[in-house]
């Protein structure tokens, strides 16, 4: 029988999407699930979500078991096939509070703050020593499972389990997935545009859409007209549209980025600049936003609790998340193609080995295996190394404990 654990359960919808994707899934509907969370409220609130969803869309055929804190770790994982990890360390208070306000005490200003510059090193330094403790365990309890990671910063924590864990780790983040219906829907081409092929690697949150085409047709010459037409209309308008840090940096370098505007603002150097503040407004950089979006979900978790945890008849369609056709494709050997976070094996040739890169993956019985991808574009690479540069460092000050290495 396939276990799965899930780390940070008390993620409640986060929990509702993955194992409910399982559920629907024929080779894991018997699955045993473990879940774990140093919260009891939230996880008994995602245990009373989840044996509803098993009853009404599973016939109950899944078995689902709560372990709480530190001392029920190592039972929690047992004999896993695979570990889904979402945990956040820290949370909104004091994490977040602190990554953003002692920052600005000094004039640094952020958006997100959960991939690079000091927020991303810090929820790295307090995120990746609970997850080497989990590799820790897993060693010992499960050393064959595959570990599947939410968590962010997603480059900087896959690469820390995997160099200083030892463990069979994918970093999934589903900005891959959304990026072409996004682009295309915000330029109008949704409705006439449907059978794309794309290609898309790079690093977490700064991957590059390499190529788009529908039968054949390469569309970047389209998406860049009326980019650069919508671009100038938004401007004229004062228009709130929160791709336009992207669009221009696709003109600007020739490819588009995956990751959001809001996000991709502080990972240049471009946008967010104390002496041209004119800039944040002209693109619509919205500064202190993660907190933001973390008091609006902490406001709305009680009508959601209702609508969610103590629904009888709650039910699930399966989601683009990779989590559950990963564990299928390995179950059944049944091949997929997903984009994952893994290391860069002479995957993109020019960026460092060292790296975490977002690649195309197939996956089959023996695992996540990263397909060649070669040269990015040399303005591509030369971005996504500034970002590297920041993640080898954080490791290295995980690695050695010195406070030097943070520092620089």
């Amino acid at each position: 029988m396939t276990k799965i654990t899930f780390m940070g359960a008390g993620s409640t919808v986060f929990a509702k999407n993955i194992i409910g994707d399982t559920m629907l899934t024929e080779a894991l509907r018997d699955a045993q699930i473990a879940l774990y969370d140093i919260d009891a409220t939230r996880l008994k609130e995602s245990k009373l979500m989840l044996d509803n969803l098993n009853t009404n869309i599973n016939n109950g055929r899944a078995t689902i078991t709560t372990h709480l804190g530190p001392k029920n770790r190592k039972q929690a994982l047992k004999n896993a096939s695979f570990v889904v990890n979402a945990i956040q360390v820290g949370g909104y208070k004091p994490g977040t509070v602190i990554d953003f306000e002692i920052p600005k005490k000094y004039g640094l200003r952020q958006t997100i703050a959960d991939t690079l510059g000091i927020g991303g090193i810090f929820r790295t330094l307090r995120t990746a020593p609970v997850m080497l403790d989990f590799a820790r365990d897993m060693q010992e309890v499960c050393p064959n499972a595959w570990f599947l990671t939410y968590t962010n910063p997603m480059a900087m924590l896959t690469g820390a389990m995997i160099r200083l864990g030892g463990i069979k780790t994918v970093g999934l983040c589903h900005s891959v997935q959304a990026c072409v219906p996004g682009l295309l829907s915000n330029l109008g081409m949704d409705k006439s545009v449907k059978k794309v092929k794309a290609k898309i690697a790079g690093i977490n949150h700064m991957a590059w859409l390499l190529e788009i085409s529908e039968k054949g047709k390469d569309l970047y010459p389209e998406i860049k007209k009326r980019a650069a037409k919508t671009l100038t209309q938004w401007r004229k308008k004062g228009e709130k549209n929160w791709d336009m840090v992207r669009l221009q940096m696709m003109l600007n370098f020739g490819y588009y980025i995956t990751e959001s505007s809001e996000h991709n603002a502080e990972y240049a150097p471009y946008w967010i600049k104390r002496n041209y503040p004119k800039l944040i407004k002209e693109y619509n950089i919205p500064l202190d936003e993660y907190p933001r979006r973390c008091v609006e979900q902490i406001k709305n978790w009680k009508k959601q609790r209702e609508e969610i945890v103590k629904n009888t008849k709650l039910t699930h369609t399966r989601t683009h998340e990779y989590g559950s056709y990963i564990m299928e494709a390995i179950e059944t050997d049944q091949a997929i193609k997903i984009n994952g976070n893994i290391m860069n094996t002479g995957l993109i040739t020019n960026l460092p080995q060292n790296a975490v890169v977002e690649v195309p993956c197939l996956v089959d019985r023996n695992g996540v295996q990263g397909c060649y991808v070669g040269d990015l574009p040399e303005q591509c690479a030369a971005l996504n190394r500034t970002n590297i540069n920041v993640q080898l460092m954080t490791i290295e000050a995980v690695r050695t404990l010195k406070k030097d290495a943070v520092y620089q």
